[in-house]
């Protein structure tokens, strides 16, 4: 027989909603993935609480360790999820397949499911025109030594191509042939001069281009197919600009972004302590001055998890019109 636990679902909060005074708030559960989901799905949904209602964000199960994205989605086991509780994951790849498979199909047309329109919360967290500000944060260094947004625009067009291409094969159920993984290994930037980073775009280009060609080669048939899927993905918000925000967060944050904030940071940081040597009058101060920026910097992973600065992306403000929809039902 199963226990209390287990029976928990929307009925049941609706239920203990109800128990409530009329002056109390409606509560909505929100099940996310893991532990740096909750900070970003809070992110999202406080904007919406109100003298009606709130939202609790919390990990797929009280009662067990269990974090991922299948374990949220098992709320959708008989219905559990509805106005009372909400599942909150990564897209991944499931908006971009576009109902192909029983997993996308349940992301994109179930109402409580909410999911990130770009691959994972990490790509929200490297959003480029956000970067700069990630740098000064680390560094109390406000001086432009570097362009994330055109670096970051020039990198999406050198990999887009083999993007799409990516895309079919997991579209069409062939992607044992170019796999996520092999997608990745292509479109790494390796070491970036951030004083001529168009060196680290050119070689990327050259990697795709190389790979284009011989999956062409292999599929010459899919070529139209590819050439009407970049069509279709314009048209889900993914141009040649902004291919980086689709690709795997992991990748793009611990294989590009951070290796590239790592650089540009180290220089700002550089500038501000050749600063202190150069206006110090005196050994003193020197020491001072020094163990006390030493002391205000901060690190770039916990910088970089904490950014904010994504809100005005056109993913995340679909993502907000979703919450609304919601609400509303």
């Amino acid at each position: 027989m199963p226990s209390l636990r287990d029976n928990i679902n929307s009925e049941y909060i609706a239920a203990a909603n109800r128990m409530r005074s009329r002056q109390a708030r409606r509560r909505i559960v929100a099940y996310v993935e893991s532990y740096d989901d909750i900070f970003f799905w809070r992110t999202v949904l406080s904007r919406f609480e109100n003298e009606q209602l709130y939202f609790e964000v919390m990990l797929p199960s009280r009662y067990n360790l269990s974090k991922g994205k299948k374990p949220v989605l098992m709320n959708l086991i008989g219905n559990k999820v509805g106005h009372d509780m909400i599942a909150c994951v990564d897209a991944d790849y499931d908006y971009l397949l576009q109902g192909r498979t029983k997993l996308s199909a349940d992301i994109i047309n179930n109402p409580y499911i909410l999911h990130t329109y770009v691959y994972a919360i990490e790509n929200y967290q490297c959003y480029a025109p956000s970067l700069h500000n990630v740098c000064v944060m680390v560094t109390l260094n406000d001086r432009q030594v570097f362009d994330f947004q055109r670096f970051m625009r020039t990198y999406s067009q050198a990999i887009y191509p083999l993007f799409v291409w990516n895309i079919w094969h997991y579209r069409y159920g062939c992607y044992s042939d170019f796999t996520m993984s092999d997608f990745n290994r292509v479109i790494e930037t390796g070491n970036i001069n951030i004083g001529r980073p168009a060196q680290a775009i050119d070689n990327v280009q050259r990697k795709v281009q190389r790979k284009v060609s011989a999956l062409k080669h292999m599929h010459p048939d899919a070529v139209p197919q590819v050439e009407q899927l970049a069509q279709e993905l314009t048209q889900l918000g993914i141009t040649p600009d902004t291919t980086y925000l689709y690709i795997q967060g992991h990748h793009l944050y611990d294989k590009v972004v951070t290796p590239l904030l790592k650089k540009v940071c180290s220089r700002l940081r550089q500038q501000r302590e050749n600063e202190i040597h150069h206006n110090a009058q005196h050994g003193t101060q020197l020491r001072n001055e020094l163990a006390s920026y030493s002391h205000s910097v901060g690190d770039i992973n916990t910088m970089l998890r904490r950014n904010t600065e994504y809100q005005t992306a056109l993913p995340f403000l679909q993502l907000l019109k979703d919450v609304e929809r919601i609400i509303g039902n």
